[in-house]
């Protein structure tokens, strides 16, 4: 019959439009040529209405919620008062302001109340010339209690003084953890910076109406300023000879939380540091903005840490780990690492998903094998314990990778993204195919911040002959040079759907899409151990 027809085309129609999965092995090696169009990358200048400030008096604002350990309890933040700049600035007293949330299930029924802790943080050069800063004071409470897949309304600040709360925001709790729980999207950015490309991410991924976001480090790109406010797209380019220090701006952060803030006071945000975040000051003090202006799960994961910590979303545990602290296996975060993972039961949270900044495994000439060290150090634990996804930036270039473990394609190994290309305004990666003529060094230095020399052998054993970047290597599954964000959907304990979104492309359409599916038959044993096969 002519509808039976009709139904297999349909039927075959939905089969072809079926996103790829890793069941079926490795994907071909896809690039995308490089567009030369990087938008609008210039930088919000501070007459922008949206980075200036909007409230007056104590009134909260750069309002964000954060997640801790487990869904019944989560983090609100904000500040309060008026950064300082200048040769000489006073700190604002910390107790000076309230640190109170009221929050409910109700706009108008705010009824629990939280307290928290205040401060304030510095930015202090010993030279002439260079200008000081002192932040507003900075609130974190911890709401605990918390029923999970629940929307609260809260309202922070200090109601003991007139004008000094904030308007009433909202967020939801993550799901139950549990194997068949999960929020319905997760956002993935990094390198995100505050130009006019960053607007555009942002509208994109509020458009995909995420429940929990993910930021792998590179926030406000304050440090690509001198403290006069002049700015750059390469810092050492163009004041690495005149300056006797590192500076950095430091009302961009303020800029940066301004504008977030009607995104960051209703989704959750996790934030793990980047490389532009180390802003180095006075007394040899580096991380300290970052330190200072965010809330981390760190006390309940057990880490005491603000680099590195883990948290349960669901079905999933998520790892989030420090490149700029020391990954070493006689560090603090090594040890850390091994605790958590040993008390992961993937019976009740099947997913392994983890996040840091500059990736492993990537195959663009910028920041080319970086991480090595902390490859050399970590891979091996994460490996060991079914690391199913790993989030990485840094490149500002996109890539997704084949399932690989220590350069060598395994179907046991991990997917790793980077997504390194949020908005920011420096130079966006290119590939060693776009210059065929350069083979890159096999045993060049990694970046002396993150390590020493922990160079691999690339002319012997499972990568030999690997890595000429003339050719797009096999552990590479598809990589471009776009600005964008990636959006994970978690369906069940086995399979989860990634999909790169544009800028340049229409809100509702898709760059790169792929089943990710874990084989824990294949892979685990113990529920947490891979089996030998």
């Amino acid at each position: 019959m002519w509808w039976r027809s009709l139904l297999l085309l349909l039927a075959a129609a939905v089969a072809a439009a079926e996103p790829a999965s890793t069941l079926t092995g490795p994907s071909q090696p896809v690039t995308v040529p490089l567009l030369e169009d990087r938008g609008h990358a210039e930088d919000l200048p501070d007459t922008d209405p949206r980075v200036q400030r909007r409230v007056t008096g104590w009134a909260p604002e750069q309002v964000t919620v954060a997640l801790s350990a487990a869904p019944t309890s989560a983090w609100v933040s904000w500040i309060t008062g008026d950064s300082q700049m200048g040769g000489a600035v006073k700190p604002l007293d910390p107790g000076t302001v309230g640190s109170v949330v009221r929050y409910g299930l109700a706009a108008d029924s705010l009824v629990r109340e939280a307290t928290g802790e205040a401060l304030v943080y510095s930015q202090l050069y010993p030279f002439e010339g260079l200008q000081n800063y002192t932040s507003g004071i900075i609130h974190h409470v911890r709401l605990q209690g918390l029923e999970p897949a629940t929307k609260y309304y809260y309202q922070c600040g200090d109601p003991a003084i007139p004008g000094a709360t904030s308007a009433v925001h909202a967020f939801r709790t993550m799901p139950a953890v549990g194997p068949r729980s999960y929020p319905g999207r997760i956002a993935v950015v990094g390198d995100l910076g505050l130009t006019y490309n960053t607007t555009s991410t942002v509208d994109h991924m509020a458009s995909n109406r995420p429940d929990l976001i993910l930021l792998v480090g590179d926030v406000s790109y304050a440090n690509l300023y001198l403290t006069n406010g002049t700015g750059t797209d390469c810092y050492s380019c163009s004041f690495a000879n005149s300056t006797p220090i590192h500076e950095t701006y430091q009302p961009r952060w303020d800029y940066w939380g301004r504008y977030m803030e009607p995104v960051t006071s209703t989704t959750p945000m996790m934030v793990v540091e980047g490389n532009h975040e180390e802003e180095p000051q006075a007394g040899n003090r580096t991380f300290v903005a970052y330190s200072s202006r965010f809330a981390f799960p760190s006390q309940e994961s057990g880490s005491f840490s603000p680099f590195y910590y883990s948290f349960d979303v669901g079905g999933i545990h998520f790892v989030m780990l420090a490149a700029y602290a020391d990954y070493g296996k006689s560090g603090e975060q090594y040890r850390w690492l091994e605790r958590d993972l040993a008390k992961v039961d993937r019976s009740v949270t099947p997913w392994l998903v983890a996040g840091w900044h500059a990736p492993w495994y990537s195959s663009y000439k910028a920041h080319y094998r970086e991480a090595e060290c902390m490859r050399v150090a970590m891979e091996e634990l994460l490996y060991s314990y079914g690391l199913d996804i790993a989030f990485t930036g840094h490149v500002h270039a996109y890539e997704r990778s084949n399932r690989v473990f220590n350069y060598t394609l395994d179907p046991c190994g991990a997917v790793h993204i980077s997504v390194g290309d949020g908005g920011n305004r420096e130079k966006m990666a290119t590939t060693h195919a776009d210059d065929p003529g350069r083979c890159p060094d096999p045993l060049s230095t990694p970046d002396p911040f993150m390590g020493g020399f922990c160079a691999f052998n690339f002319t012997s054993g499972p990568a030999a002959g690997r890595f000429c970047w003339d050719r797009q290597p096999d552990y590479s599954a598809y990589r471009e040079a776009s600005f964008g964000h990636g959006i994970l959907e978690v369906k069940n304990e086995t399979h989860a759907l990634w999909r790169w979104h544009r800028n340049k492309d229409m809100y509702n359409a898709v760059g790169d899409e792929i089943y990710i599916v874990r084989e824990p038959h294949r892979c685990l044993l113990n529920s947490t151990r891979p089996a030998s096969y």
